[in-house]
């Protein structure tokens, strides 16, 4: 693999060529065309999609209306109750309702399928589709029934990914969707386009995950792809079959990119067709000559088997590496345990090695990257008169979609599998995020699934549990499972692949999925349960503030999982302040009573009362304020709190890593910068400010007192400068941030408290 890190030249989708000074002169050579970069870059697949989307007619500054929106049903309810309060008549574009992350209904008693039921209700009434539990995860129904050629999907997903099938999708948090129901634009920068030109074949054994791992690996830890969109091109794409790009491209989203698009072809085009959607494929290609910001080049033949270890995507090595290395890599997967868990349990990987072997105690495929029909198909052929023996050694594979499932009954694949001792299970996507499936403690588990964070499995480092994953492609968990659990290569096995034609039957949606063909009911009554609760008020930014520092995390990336966990908070995200109470619980137990004690104070002060007699410690803070800014009092200064986190934000598009936040009174992050666009998004649709400050030594520490003269002048006048002060020994030491940059309306966003506010009618 080989990475650009300068503008290259495509020149008919086969040559590369560097942006140098002899450039033009090649170009002009190759294509008769003069080489300028600015034309050049209009000849991008991402470029051509992103102007027939946007509305603002200044293709630097984009206002972008989306074709479809999708969400599940651990995010729509928060979208819909959002959009509601601001006046939602009916869903002005397609908007499907998905349940595949609640679908198990075992926590919380009713909550879950009366979350289901708002769904439905709300379909009827404001003229959307609801997809019911077990039927499809929400990327298999989006590529089946809803992708098409040139087009753009929003989802409340991070892994909103169909750039394969021609469609540029992107995964974001649910305040984002929440505009487009009310008929507002999705307003970035021009993106730069990250070029990926592949050439070669895989060679027999390699899935898309193993591609996929291995391009994270190079890529993640320097941002080479952040923000960006990775277009897909060159020879080497033919050479994959649909099912193997989609898997690839889901995956794109753990490299920190925006979006992605890949050419399409006539394998792209037979996928509609099997779909029954021929009228959606479009022909996609880059122009004669495509300027592209940086480039990937990947020769797929050089790919071999992946395993990336805990706890990250890219903390990658080949299998074969791995193998070679087992006790070393080990160990530094346990002392990677060590760091990220604070030493509150100890994770012990080397005691899986047996006879020199790493053995691991449980394989799944499944979700939106592992439960597709070629990835089952292949692992099934692997397993075929094999046995995954009766010890420690499990195998769950949950197919993407029930037609996909129907298929694997059909043609005998799933049958194989059961015949392994392996188990079918339903369109679900809790094993990806800790909702099923849980290993024991100290379990191992190789998954074919999109990450490995801490904890994504399920386990609770606070009740003294743990376990790991590590990610692998289907076809080596299978190679593992035949081999009794003992980790094995797809490519160290003797296995005819019998590559099966698929056959797509939606008679089980038509049975199933509610579609109100985007015809609304308003006579149809919107179902809340109990847990289905309302935001609570968020007051608009106060002239100045004081915030108190209540969390400081000093890991190199935080990721969202860390700052409001996944499994086990699912069932309450309908619930704003039952949700709330997991904030940081597995990185900051003692976060939530801090942000609370605080809270308590800003209440106070809204409600007219002494905000020192709720929070008295407030006050030897305020005296040393006062000294310099005298005119600030209970009138124009708020009171909440804040964390800093180095790089906060990898990983899900989930709006409750920074609501959850809000609702317990916090009014700003703190960072060097942040992991993605979407989680500064999701602070600042939550009237948060997303400062960052310079890397060093830091001015404070938790628990530290900080005041932010002017801030809300600041914000509207777009000061690029903002001056805080850190009270330290009685006195006021003075150091600076930024906002980075903002949109109009995210300032008044900001500015209002919240999008609810901005949007209250």
């Amino acid at each position: 693999m080989k990475l650009y890190d300068k503008g290259v030249y495509l020149l008919n989708g086969t040559e590369l060529v560097q942006d140098t000074p002899d450039a033009a002169a090649v170009i002009k050579s190759r294509t008769g065309d003069e080489a300028e970069p600015a034309r050049a870059k209009t000849q991008t697949i991402a470029y051509q999609i992103l102007k027939e989307h946007n509305t603002s007619g200044n293709m630097e500054h984009l206002q972008i209306k989306f074709d479809k929106l999708t969400s599940h049903d651990i995010t729509f309810v928060g979208i819909i109750q959002t959009a509601r309060a601001s006046g939602l008549e009916k869903f002005p574009i397609p908007y499907v309702l998905t349940n595949c992350h609640n679908s198990l209904c075992a926590v919380g008693g009713t909550i879950n399928e009366d979350d289901h039921m708002f769904g439905l209700s709300c379909a009827k009434r404001y003229g959307g589709m609801y997809v019911p539990p077990h039927q499809a995860v929400i990327h298999q129904f989006a590529r089946e029934m809803l992708a098409g050629g040139g087009k753009m999907i929003l989802g409340s997903d991070s892994h909103t990914r169909y750039g394969a099938l021609g469609t540029m999708a992107m995964g974001e948090g649910g305040p984002e969707l929440v505009k487009q129901l009310l008929e507002q634009t999705y307003d970035i920068n021009m993106p730069q386009v990250a070029g990926v030109y592949l050439t070669g074949k895989p060679e027999k054994g390699v899935g898309p995950q193993d591609v996929a791992i291995a391009i994270i690996k190079e890529v993640f830890a320097s941002g080479f792809v952040k923000n960006k969109v990775m277009e897909f091109v060159g020879p080497g794409v033919a050479n994959l079959s649909v099912d193997f790009r989609i898997g690839v491209d889901v995956m794109t989203t753990e490299t920190t990119c925006l979006s992605s698009i890949w050419k399409t072809d006539e394998q792209v085009k037979e996928f509609y067709e099997i779909h029954g959607r021929s009228e959606d494929y479009k022909e996609l290609n880059p122009g004669q000559a495509a300027y592209y910001d940086c480039m990937i080049e990947l020769d797929l033949s050089t790919v071999k088997p992946m395993i990336a270890m805990p706890f990250h995507p890219s903390n990658a090595y080949t299998i074969e590496e791995l193998n070679a290395n087992l006790m070393d890599i080990l160990d530094d997967c346990d002392k990677k345990a060590q760091v990220s868990f604070n030493g509150a349990v100890e994770l012990n990987l080397k005691d899986k090695v047996r006879n020199g072997k790493l053995y691991v105690d449980q394989g799944i495929i499944a979700g939106c990257a592992g439960g597709g029909f070629e990835n089952i198909c292949d692992a099934a052929d692997i397993l075929d008169g094999a046995g995954i023996g009766a010890d420690e050694f499990t195998l769950s594979v949950y197919p993407a979609s029930m037609p996909v499932y129907m298929e694997l009954v059909r043609n005998g694949a799933a049958a194989k599998i059961m015949a392994a001792g392996g188990v079918m299970k339903t369109a679900f996507c809790g094993p990806c995020f800790g909702a099923g499936d849980t290993p024991a403690n100290n379990g191992f588990s190789i998954r074919h699934s999109t990450r490995n964070f801490p904890n994504r499995e399920g386990s609770k480092v606070q009740n003294g549990q743990i376990a790991s994953v590590a990610l692998m492609d289907a076809r080596s968990i299978a190679a593992t499972a035949a081999n009794k659990g003992y980790l094995t290569s797809a490519c160290d096995i003797d296995v005819n692949f019998t590559k099966p034609k698929y056959f797509f039957d939606k008679k089980i949606y038509e049975n199933r999925v509610f579609d109100s063909h985007g015809v609304a009911d308003p006579s149809a009554e919107v179902k809340m349960g109990p847990n289905i609760k309302d935001w609570p008020k968020m007051c608009a930014l106060t002239d100045n503030l004081v915030l108190k520092v209540v969390s400081e995390i000093h890991d190199p990336v935080t990721t969202t999982d860390e700052l409001i966990p996944s499994g086990e908070t699912s069932s309450y995200r309908s619930n704003p302040l039952g949700l709330a109470e997991f904030t940081l619980s597995r990185k900051d137990p003692a976060y939530v009573e801090r942000a609370k004690e605080v809270q308590k104070a800003e209440k106070a002060r809204e409600e007219g009362g002494q905000p020192y007699e709720a929070l008295p410690e407030l006050k030897d803070a305020v005296d040393v304020i006062l000294q310099k800014f005298p005119d600030a009092d209970e009138h124009n200064t708020g009171i909440g709190s804040t964390i800093f986190a180095v790089k906060p934000g990898d990983g899900s598009a989930r709006e409750q890593a920074a609501s959850c936040q809000k609702v317990l009174g916090g009014w700003a992050n703190i960072a060097h910068e942040y992991a993605t666009k979407r989680y500064r998004s999701n602070l600042i649709n939550w009237g948060m400010l997303p400062l960052v400050i310079p890397e060093g030594e830091l001015p404070f520490g938790n628990g530290d007192y900080l005041f932010l003269p002017g801030i809300r002048e600041a914000v509207e006048q777009k000061a690029a400068d903002i001056t805080a002060y850190a009270v330290k020994n009685g006195a006021l030491q003075e150091f600076h941030m930024t906002l980075g940059e903002l949109t109009d309306d995210e300032r008044e966003i900001i500015l209002k408290g919240c999008l609810i506010n901005f949007n209250r009618k």
